[in-house]
């Protein structure tokens, strides 16, 4: 049964998560984000120890330190009550809410107020950005079926949503780069910049 009273930050439940799937140190949860949930969701080296501190603490998992090398290495499992506490978070009723920080469109929003060419260029990073993530997203994606095939699903769920949301700003940067600067709708090499 889950505390009533705990309140864990978010990075706490992403190291909770990455833990259930199954990376045991902190150095394996840094690269299992940078493999998946990054693209959505960053979590930082100063964040996952002080996080698998205070998981460990309050009994959510247990660490234990195994001989590797030279050095001794700190690995970790979810209890039981860590994974009642993963469930009760998953399951939860709290808003949820769409937080986007996003230099580029910040600087679109104001480029108005900018130069015709500078605004053009700055419209053209984005959607190259964009496009670039699109590359890598899909990229990944059999990896993501792989797993999906085995019975998880979810992270092939978001990387579609990844995809889906980058095609859609490359989308959008093509066709008003097409309706208000209709001679740039060809690149360097005259061929159509939308895809």
């Amino acid at each position: 049964m889950t505390d009533a009273n705990r309140s864990l930050p978010v990075p706490a439940y992403v190291v909770l998560g990455m833990i259930s799937l199954g990376a045991q140190s902190g150095y394996e949860i840094k690269q299992g984000v940078e493999r998946s949930i990054r693209f959505f969701w960053t979590i930082s080296q100063a964040q996952i120890y002080p996080s698998l501190q205070r998981l460990e603490r309050e009994g959510l998992i247990t660490g234990r330190e195994v001989p590797t090398g030279r050095r001794r290495r700190r690995i970790f499992e979810i209890t039981d009550a860590g994974r009642a506490e993963l469930r009760a978070w998953l399951a939860g009723t709290e808003p949820i809410p769409f937080e986007l920080r996003d230099v580029g469109m910040l600087k679109l929003f104001f480029a108005d107020l900018s130069s015709s060419s500078d605004a053009q260029e700055l419209l053209e990073a984005v959607r190259c950005r964009s496009q670039e993530r699109v590359d890598t997203l899909t990229a990944i994606r059999p990896d993501a079926a792989e797993i999906a095939a085995q019975g998880a699903g979810h992270p092939l769920l978001t990387l579609e949503m990844g995809i889906a949301f980058h095609q859609a700003m490359v989308d959008v940067c093509a066709s008003f780069a097409a309706e208000h600067f209709p001679a740039a709708s060809t690149g360097p090499s005259g061929k159509d910049n939308e895809r």
